[in-house]
This record gives structure tokens, sequence and C-alpha cells, in this order.
């Protein structure tokens, strides 16, 4: 985050925010610079990419679904844009603690000690550990004791959109990104690639609430996409990874979609839809 919040000063807090006497390497100004520039940028996220999904990939007819809830898409909204404005008090110590050096982040290839293999060693190392990590945090939100105070909010939505893949209590939500920001304190990380991958475990979470499920055949069995993930809305105790299909094979908690079945919600809407022709 340091060059971005360098880019940021430069271009727009130096010149025309902060008075000449908060200096740029100031504790206090760094914070709130940092809380500004990360609740912005999720909520753009959020907003942008999950408005992109929700008009061009999401197919509007599971609206009709039974379980889909009277003004859901607002209250998805209204719960994504307060989740991610408390979630980025936290979040901002942490990116606050990165800054001032004491991550493993850096900025040259030339200072891993592998070179460009190290970097892809290092995306491969990311999405390994988030994914594992994720997947037993999640599980654990839905233990009794805590899934009611906790992970309930986010499985109102049984038939989710895209506007649903940050509509969490703020906590939870919290909770769940940790592994990616505790990644690049204990494993080094190019600063730009771990910029580029929080950009992307967003829209990767927005894509696997969209309801497309069109993954090629073959990875079916690997990738943990729109169709596994819809399933665990619908059946609660499955399908809990992020990406990869990897530990809820190892944990018990796979189901093969039931979408790939012909039992899915798109198939319980053509279903609907074919009475109602038949019964006029």
């Amino acid at each position: 985050m340091d060059h971005v919040l360098s880019i940021a000063d430069n271009y727009i807090f130096t010149p025309y925010v902060y008075p000449t006497s908060w200096p740029e390497d100031g504790a206090l100004r760094q914070i709130i610079t940092l809380w500004v520039l990360t609740n912005l940028g999720a909520e753009l996220l959020y907003m942008g990419f999950g408005a992109l999904s929700f008009y061009y990939v999401f197919d509007h007819k599971l609206m009709k679904h039974p379980y889909f809830i009277k003004n859901q898409v607002r209250q998805e909204i209204q719960l994504g844009m307060t989740a991610i404005f408390w979630m980025t008090f936290p979040t901002v110590a942490l990116f606050f603690w990165e800054v001032r050096g004491h991550s493993k982040l850096y900025d040259n290839i030339s200072e891993s000690s592998l070179g460009w293999p190290g970097v892809f060693l290092s995306i491969a190392g990311f999405l390994f550990f988030t994914d594992m990590c994720i997947y037993w945090i999640h599980r654990c939100m839905h233990h009794k004791k805590i899934y009611k105070h906790l992970h309930k909010q986010h499985h109102i939505f049984k038939i989710p959109t895209p506007f649903a893949s940050h509509a969490f209590h703020p906590l939870d939500g919290f909770l769940q990104s940790l592994p990616y920001h505790v990644y690049p304190f204990i494993f080094p990380l190019h600063k730009m690639v771990y910029l580029s991958l929080f950009i992307f475990v967003n829209i990767w979470t927005i894509s696997i609430h969209d309801g497309d499920n069109r993954i090629p055949g073959p990875q079916i069995w690997m990738i943990n996409g729109a169709a596994h993930h819809v399933d665990h809305h619908l059946f609660f105790n499955y399908n809990y990874g992020q990406y990869f299909t990897l530990w809820d094979k190892l944990g018990g908690s796979y189901r093969y979609p039931s979408a790939l079945l012909q039992k899915g919600p798109h198939d319980h809407i053509r279903k609907l839809m074919k009475e109602a022709a038949q019964s006029q």
C-alpha cells in the first residue's frame, strides 16, 4: 500500500488536502489517508464490479426463484456497504503496519532470492495459504455457537446476486479476509503482486456469487466456482472453499454442484415457468 499512498499524497493529499505542517510520513496522516483510500477503493471495487456482474453476467430470471427475498438487492448492497465501512478500520491497522516496513513485502524482483520463479511461487503460495485458512475460518463460522451471531446475515440470501459477495457482518467479513493480510507478514511477496492479488480476491468473491456456472468440465472438480458456492448458500454445510475444492474434499464437505445435475436454481425456475405456461 505504500505505492498507493505515495501516489495519492503526490497528486492529491499533499497539494490539495493536508496543511504543510503535516509531514507525509506522519503516523496520524498515514492512518487517515490509508483509511480513506482503503474505504473508497473497496467500495468502488464492490459496487463497480458488482454492478458489471449483476447487469451483464447474473441471470435475472433467478430473481423469480421462491427463495429470492423481497428487496434483496437493496438489502445486499446496504449490508455490503456497511460491512466494508467497518472492516476498513482493522484492515487499515494492518496496512499501516505494512507501510511502516514490518511485513515481508519487497519492491524489486532482484530482492527475491528466487527471482521471477519466486514471484510465481509466491502467487501459488498465496492462493494455497488463503484458500486453506478461509476454508477453516468459514467452516468455524458455521458452528452453531458462532453462526447466529455473525455468519447468518450472509446466509439470508439463499439465491445470491453479485452484491451478496460482501454482504457480511463486518467481523465475519474481516476474519475471512485476514489470511490475505497475514500472508505477507509470513512469506515474501512483491508489493505490486500483493496489490493485484488483493483486487483479484475481491473480484473472485463477486464472481462466485454471480450464479454463472460456466466452468470448463475437467476443472469443475478443482475450481470452486459459482455453481459450488450457490449450493453452499442453499444446502449450508457444503463447499466452504474460496478458490479450490481441495479442502472441502479433505474435510468431507464437498458437494458436486446441483446446477450441473439439472437440479439447480436455474432448473427450478425453468420448471416453474413451464408449469405456469401449461396452466394457462
